[in-house]
């Protein structure tokens, strides 16, 4: 395997604070919430507490302030058939500006500034009608925009609503949901939906964990319909559920894109093991110049370099590029409340 040299000189974690200015390291049973979290967003206290076998009135009280306090965030957040990563090289004293033009567009799911020869990157999810516009108009009127590189994903390997970084047990996991969720693999046209499942769909993304009476208050129908439209929403992938949370807050401040080349027919294989990765939080096939970007968390520079020198993946690896992550503004759709 080539390496191609890192895409910054110096390797560094993202922002080490969570709330304020202060850094915080969530204990063990907090860490523990978050993973339950992750696996069912929805879940019960109840059901939780069962599982981490701790009382159900602690359970909830910590995870309550969790939720409350904003280190963890349950949202929806709706696929479109054409997301698209746009990476964008900006003059001097201006990519703070883009980035925030990037987090407040309603089509970006992740927004981050990231070390070497571009400053940040985005996920744009779109529709075939709006893409055109996006990329032609849009983006090129950010202030300060020199240059940007749009990669079109092929196929999801593994988003967020799947990341788990090793906390829970296997046990534990099939405990909160027996049969995993798959991410969708192929893009293609989604289902229409009604006025009702768009209500719906904005109440989940404002809210993942709201109750079933809220949502129907909401979209103004049945309790019954609601707890229905939703989980065809979820089944179609229409909607996706995902538990938010900073990955330094798990103790996994290095956070590194891996811009990934490999022959085609390794293409599938090198995805699917690089998904099955605890390290991994993100794996998409992409067109371009590189074949594979996958979003990847560890807990020190020394971990970063052994993921990729010497773990089995990197077999199938013909060139590696690394970007290093400084500050994420947005994830899954929400804006990062450290730096609101």
């Amino acid at each position: 395997m080539a390496h191609s040299a890192c895409r910054s000189g110096t390797v560094y974690g993202p922002a080490q604070r969570l709330m304020g200015n202060t850094m915080v390291e969530l204990s063990w049973l907090e860490k523990q919430i978050v993973a339950a979290l992750q696996v069912d967003p929805r879940a019960s206290w109840r059901t939780i507490a069962a599982v981490l076998r701790e009382p159900e009135r602690t359970v909830a009280r910590r995870g309550g302030d969790l939720l409350a306090s904003g280190v963890v965030a349950v949202r929806g957040i709706q696929l479109k058939p054409k997301p698209v990563l746009v990476e964008m090289r900006c003059a001097p004293g201006t990519s703070r500006m883009a980035v925030q033009a990037l987090s407040q567009r309603a089509d970006s799911s992740f927004v981050y500034t990231i070390t070497g020869s571009s400053d940040c990157i985005a996920e744009i999810l779109t529709d075939r009608a709006r893409l055109h516009t996006a990329l032609s108009d849009e983006l090129p009127a950010i202030v300060g925009l020199q240059r940007v590189n749009t990669y079109p994903i092929l196929r999801y390997f593994k988003t967020l609503r799947a990341w788990q970084p090793g906390i829970l047990t296997a046990e534990q996991r099939r405990a909160l949901r027996p049969v995993p969720l798959n991410d969708p693999k192929i893009f293609g046209e989604h289902p229409s939906l009604t006025e009702t499942d768009k209500q719906i769909v904005a109440a989940l993304c404002d809210d993942g964990r709201m109750s079933f009476e809220a949502i129907a208050r909401r979209a103004g129908t049945s309790e019954a319909t609601a707890r229905r439209r939703t989980d065809w929403l979820l089944e179609t992938n229409c909607l996706n559920l995902r538990a938010l949370v900073e990955p330094s807050s798990l103790g996994l401040p290095v956070e590194a894109l891996l811009w990934i080349k490999t022959a085609p027919d390794r293409l599938e294989s090198l995805g699917r093991r690089l998904a099955q990765l605890p390290e991994a939080r993100y794996v998409a096939a992409i067109t371009g110049e590189y074949q594979i970007l996958a979003d990847v968390t560890v807990a020190s520079n020394e971990a970063l370099y052994d993921f990729t020198s010497s773990s089995d993946w990197t077999v199938d690896v013909a060139e590696l590029s690394t970007s290093l992550l400084l500050d994420a503004r947005k994830r899954g759709g929400r804006l990062n409340p450290v730096l609101s």
